[in-house]
């Protein structure tokens, strides 16, 4: 088969390229509409409408008022002010989470209980890496403010069953938190349905520039900045606003959403091809994460007897671009708490190798990828074995 004339980027999971569309939306605030949202002349109010105009494309794809929108600089700090915002706004000292949240959420949480005296309960996950709704509700207390799980999860794609923890943290009094941002385009956000307070975004994982994430919070669900200053964002988060940035996040959301359905069939048949492919050229090959309940476009496979990172620049060579986990602790070498939450060996989680899919995947590219995938695997178990 012809090769194709580009690289092959199966990195989804880590940033998304920006949709033409996208561009064109966000390209006159980078040009011409430069206006300070907050001054009153012609030229900031009409960054401020630009402003709204984003924010009620967000609030519409999420299924919520766009007064409960707050745009932040992306999905780490949408985690932080949801954790510290919501607890530091509050009396009572206690958090639930799960061992395999991203490290902001595990950061923020850490930060809780060093610098401000919150107990924090992290629930692990099964060995398919699913959290058990039982088991979260049961570690709720009476001094419980907030129970954050996440929807997708960055490294390993499994969904978590955030409907059900949400509806008994209400039952309880207990604020509802999830980091969605491997959800959008993906899963149904629709706030009321998942019955969460808070939920965080990221726009850069749906075909926006980095730089812009979204915190929306239920209205009367108490919360304090974390960035002092001015009033901007309904004194949620004060500092100029990235107007261009907003405008690609709203634009990005609103179409992400409007093809979903078919981009999730479609990627959902690309995975579970590029998984079988996987499994049967590398029978050493060990899925990560459920097998149905995950999202679409995600596969994570530990290959055994080789260095995840080595595979990777091998595959770099072929001009194939993936990851060995989360990008957030690229270089680290750490193994991922992720797949040691799920019994990994730290041996194992080392050679563990993301392909992450996306809307512009093709199926070509897929076949080139399980033609070239088993003969890399090969050479470099030849050069480097591991663990032999």
């Amino acid at each position: 088969m012809t090769a194709l004339d580009r690289p092959i980027y199966l990195d989804y999971a880590s940033t998304t390229p920006v949709h033409p569309a996208v561009l064109e939306a966000m390209e006159p605030y980078l040009r011409q509409e430069f206006g300070n949202p907050s001054n009153l002349y012609a030229l900031g109010r009409r960054a401020a409408d630009a402003i709204e105009r984003a924010r009620a494309q967000v609030a519409t794809a999420l299924g919520c008022h766009a007064d409960e929108i707050t745009f932040t600089s992306g999905g780490s700090e949408s985690d932080n002010l949801a954790l510290k915002g919501a607890v530091l706004a509050a009396g009572r000292r206690h958090v639930v989470t799960t061992t395999i949240e991203h490290s902001a959420v595990l950061g923020a949480a850490h930060d809780l209980r060093e610098h401000w005296g919150v107990e924090v309960t992290y629930v692990p996950v099964d060995e398919h890496g699913i959290v058990d709704a039982e088991a979260v509700v049961a570690a709720i207390q009476p001094d419980t403010l907030l129970v954050s799980v996440m929807l997708a999860n960055n490294e390993i794609g499994t969904i978590q069953p955030v409907a059900e923890i949400a509806r008994a943290a209400r039952e309880r009094r207990v604020l509802a938190h999830t980091d969605a941002v491997q959800a959008a385009g993906i899963l149904d956000l629709d706030v009321e349905r998942l019955g969460v307070d808070l939920l965080s975004l990221s726009a850069h994982k749906c075909y926006a520039p980095k730089g812009t994430g979204v915190l929306y919070v239920r209205r009367g669900t108490p919360l304090v900045p974390l960035i002092h200053g001015g009033s901007q964002e309904e004194r949620r988060r004060a500092g100029t606003q990235n107007v261009a940035g907003i405008v690609a996040c709203g634009a990005a959301l609103e179409l992400v959403e409007r093809h979903r359905p078919a981009t999730v069939a479609r990627l959902t048949a690309l995975r579970d091809r590029l998984i079988a492919g996987i499994e049967a050229a590398i029978p050493s090959a060990l899925l990560n994460g459920d097998r149905h309940r995950r999202v679409a476009g995600n596969v994570n496979v530990c290959l055994k007897d080789v260095q995840a990172e080595t595979v990777l620049i091998e595959l770099d060579r072929e001009r194939i671009y993936a990851s060995s986990g989360s990008a957030c602790h690229a270089g680290a070498q750490d193994p991922s708490h992720v797949l040691l939450a799920i019994g990994r060996s730290p041996e194992l989680a080392h050679t563990a190798l993301r392909l992450t899919l996306g809307a512009p995947t093709t199926e070509l590219e897929i076949t080139q990828v399980l033609e070239r995938l088993p003969s890399a695997v090969d050479r470099v178990r030849e050069r480097a074995p591991v663990g032999r």
